[in-house]
C-alpha cells in the first residue's frame, strides 16, 4: 500500500502543502499516482440515484470497494441508505468517520468482534447496525454473548446460499434449525430480513433462481410471524447483477425495504464492470432510459511514465502489481502526454497492450511507428477499482483540467 508523499520537482511540495497548486500535465505528482475524475465520479452518484429511484429501491453501497470515509459520506449526500461493510475492522473505521448506518454483509464471528459491535452498540443508540446468520451455531454464539445488551438487541438478516457457493443457508431445512434456534434468543437478536450474495453465480437463469428462492424465504417469515421489523428487509446485488436483483426484488413492492449494495458504480471501470453494464444496456429498459448516451463512467485511472524502451516494438511503463489491479485484466493506455504539449492526447489501446506486469513494471507493446520518448506520461483505465484502491493511503480527486482538488484518504 502506498502511503506516499506527492512531491512537486521545483517546490519539495508534501502532502501537507497546498495541493490546490499541483497539476499532474506540469508534473508537481511523484507517478504512478492513482487519480479519480470528480466529473465523472458525481455522474454516477447521480446515475445510481436515478436507477433506485426507477426501482423504489434504497442503496447501501458496499465501502470496502473505496474504504474511503469522504466518498462514503458522499454517497450518503446522493441518497444512499446505510454503508454496507465486510469486516468489524471496517465497521470500526466508517463508525470513525461518523457513519451511522452499517450493514455488514458478513457473520459476526469471534469474541473480540463481538465485543467491539456490543460495546459501539451499547454506547451509541443512535448505531444502526446489522449483519448475517446462516448457522445455528453462530445464532447460539450471538445470542449468548449478547444476552446481557440491555441497550438494544442485535439486528440479523438470514443469509440464503447455494450449493458450491459462499455463506448462506442451502435448504429449507436448515433455514428452519436456525429459526428455531432463533426463538431461543429473542431477548438478544432480532431477525429483521434476508439477504444473499448473487454474485457466486455467473449467469443470469440461476441468479434469478437464486433471487425468487430469496423472495420465498422472506415471504415466509412474513406469513410466520417471524419477523422483528416492518417492512423486513430484503437485500442483495453486487455490482454486476445489480439489475436483475432489483428486477426481481421489486416484485415485492412496498412489503419489504429493498436494499442493494452494488459498490463499485461510484468509480466504474473500463473491464469487468463494463461488460456487465454493457449487459444491462442491452436487456435493461430502464438502464437503457436512464442511460440515453450517458451510461457509468470509469472514473478511477492510474497515471505513469514511461520509463524505458529498450526495443522498438516495446516499452516498460513505471506501473506495476503494486500499484493497481491485475487480477480481472491489464489496465489499458487510454492518454498519452508530453510534457510540451498543451493537453494529452487519445490512444488506442488495441495497438498499445500490456502484456505482462511485475511488482514495479509494465511490459507494453507498441506499434513500431510509436511516438512514445523515455518520460511521457501515460494514463490507465483499470479493471476492479476495489484492488487498485487498496494500493493507495492517498488517491488524488481531479477536475477537467488535470489539477488536484482533494486528497482522498483511504483505511485498508
Amino acid at each position: 500500500m502506498h502511503e506516499q508523499e506527492f512531491v512537486s520537482h521545483d517546490k519539495g511540495l508534501g502532502i501537507g502543502d497546498d495541493y490546490h497548486e499541483w497539476n499532474l500535465l506540469r508534473e508537481d505528482i511523484s507517478l504512478p499516482a492513482a487519480c479519480l475524475s470528480s466529473e465523472n465520479v458525481e455522474h454516477n452518484l447521480r446515475w445510481m440515484q436515478e436507477f433506485i429511484k426507477k426501482y423504489n429501491v434504497k442503496l447501501a453501497p458496499h465501502g470496502k470497494t473505496t474504504m474511503c470515509p469522504k466518498l462514503f459520506h458522499q454517497q450518503l449526500s446522493y441518497g444512499s441508505w446505510a454503508i454496507t461493510l465486510a469486516t468489524v475492522q471496517q465497521v470500526q473505521i466508517a463508525y470513525s468517520a461518523g457513519i451511522r448506518r452499517i450493514l455488514m454483509a458478513n457473520q459476526l464471528v469471534g469474541k473480540t468482534n463481538m465485543a467491539i459491535i456490543k460495546k459501539l452498540l451499547g454506547d451509541d443508540p443512535d448505531f444502526d447496525f446489522y449483519c448475517l446468520i446462516d448457522s445455528s451455531t453462530n445464532v447460539e454464539q450471538l445470542g449468548e454473548f449478547f444476552n446481557n445488551n440491555k441497550q438494544t438487541k442485535l439486528q440479523v438478516l438470514l443469509e440464503i446460499g447455494v450449493r458450491n457457493g459462499r455463506t448462506g443457508v442451502r435448504t429449507e431445512e436448515e433455514e428452519t434449525i436456525i429459526l428455531n434456534t432463533l426463538t431461543q434468543y429473542k431477548d438478544s437478536l432480532a431477525l429483521v430480513g434476508v439477504e444473499l450474495f448473487e454474485g457466486v453465480l455467473h449467469e443470469e437463469e440461476p441468479i434469478r433462481v437464486m433471487l425468487q428462492r430469496t423472495v420465498a424465504s422472506l415471504q415466509r417469515l412474513i406469513n410466520s410471524n417471524q419477523l422483528a421489523r416492518s417492512p423486513p428487509i430484503l437485500s442483495g446485488a453486487g455490482s454486476a447483477w445489480y439489475d436483475i436483483v432489483a428486477e426481481e426484488f421489486s416484485k415485492m413492492g412496498t412489503t419489504a425495504d429493498i436494499i442493494l449494495r452494488s459498490g463499485c458504480y461510484i468509480t466504474h471501470d473500463r473491464g469487468v464492470y463494463q461488460l456487465a453494464q454493457k449487459r444491462m444496456l442491452e436487456q435493461n429498459a430502464i438502464v437503457q432510459e436512464i442511460s440515453k448516451d450517458n451510461t457509468l463512467r470509469p472514473a478511477l485511472q492510474m497515471w505513469a511514465y514511461v520509463q524505458s524502451i529498450p526495443e522498438t516494438n516495446r516499452a516498460i511503463i513505471g506501473l506495476g502489481k503494486r500499484d493497481v489491479a491485475f487480477d480481472a485484466g491489464f489496465p489499458l493506455p487510454v492518454l498519452h502526454y508530453r510534457s510540451e504539449w498543451s493537453k494529452p492526447i487519445e490512444i488506442d489501446h488495441n495497438n498499445y497492450k500490456i502484456i505482462l506486469m511485475m511488482d514495479q513494471h509494465a511490459i507494453m507493446t507498441c506499434p513500431s511507428d510509436h511516438n512514445l520518448i523515455v518520460g511521457d506520461i501515460l494514463v490507465f483505465d483499470i479493471s476492479h477499482p476495489c484492488l487498485t484502491f487498496d494500493k493507495w493511503k492517498k488517491i488524488l480527486l481531479i477536475n477537467n483540467n488535470y489539477s488536484v482538488i482533494d486528497v482522498l484518504d483511504t483505511y485498508f
